[in-house]
Parts: C-alpha cells; sequence; structure tokens
C-alpha cells in the first residue's frame, strides 16, 4: 500500500460517526462499564488495561458483571467482533 500523505479528515470523521445517538450511548456504556470495574477494584486509572465486553455492544452485549473483563489494551482493540 502507498504511504499516504493526505490528513485524516477527524472534523468529518466526528461529525458522521461518533457524534450519532448510537454511538454517544455506546460511549456512554463502555464509561460506566469502566467506572464499574475501578468501584471494584479490578481497574485503576493509566493500568493500561481495557475493559473488555465477552459479547461486543455492538452485538447486543450488555454491561453486566458476568460480560465484563480486563485485557490488556493492544488485545482488546485488536480483536474481532464475533
Amino acid at each position: 500500500m502507498p504511504y499516504v500523505t493526505k490528513k485524516r479528515p477527524y472534523d468529518k470523521e466526528y461529525a458522521e460517526y461518533h457524534s450519532t445517538e448510537e454511538q454517544k450511548k455506546n460511549r456512554a456504556k463502555r464509561n460506566a462499564a469502566r467506572r464499574q470495574k475501578i468501584r471494584e477494584g479490578s481497574a485503576k486509572k493509566g493500568d493500561g488495561m481495557d475493559v473488555d465486553h465477552v459479547i461486543p455492544l455492538s452485538k447486543g452485549g450488555s454491561n453486566t458483571k458476568s460480560n465484563l473483563r480486563m485485557k490488556t489494551a493492544s488485545s482488546n482493540r485488536s480483536k474481532k467482533n464475533k
């Protein structure tokens, strides 16, 4: 793939995807899951870990305790949503 020198259109990306109501709700759910894990003592700020939803929110998953687990940021972000 050739090297791309174009700047990423962050404003357009936000306007068309990240600012949609569905994405705002999912972001709020992810933030709530992180706060829940912090209260339990499983996570702390700056630990390099992500809260992983066993069944992803995009596939109908929830923030129930049984659906949440801690994973390293790199492994969580590289997995496929099956």
